[in-house]
């Protein structure tokens, strides 16, 4: 693993920040810990790779407040439009109903 930020999913909506961090920091410096409100996953920090992976190893699949996490390494978000950096796909213009020839 070469990156320190992790994806912990199912989790509880009701799960406090503070509780999330105290769970991590048994393998290491947190550095930041990020719920999504009311979507039951969320993001932890670690302060460096070899860290990270330890807690993915360690917690991926065990219980925390009554549900099973999914520890995984975090990748970046994808883009909403399913374009590039110039902010567009790269096909030709249509209509609703198909091209127009």
């Amino acid at each position: 693993m070469q990156v320190s930020k992790l994806y912990v999913g199912n989790l509880s909506y009701s799960v406090a920040k503070e509780k999330l961090e105290e769970l991590f920091s048994g393998y290491g410096e947190v550095k930041q810990v990020n719920i999504i409100e009311g979507k039951g996953f969320g993001f932890v920090e670690m302060s460096s790779p070899a860290e990270a992976e330890k807690a993915k190893e360690a917690l991926n699949g065990t219980e925390f407040e009554g549900r099973t996490m999914k520890v995984d390494e975090a990748r970046p978000p994808k883009s909403r439009d399913g374009g590039d950096y110039r902010g567009g796909r790269d096909r030709q213009p249509s209509s609703r109903f198909g091209r127009r020839y």
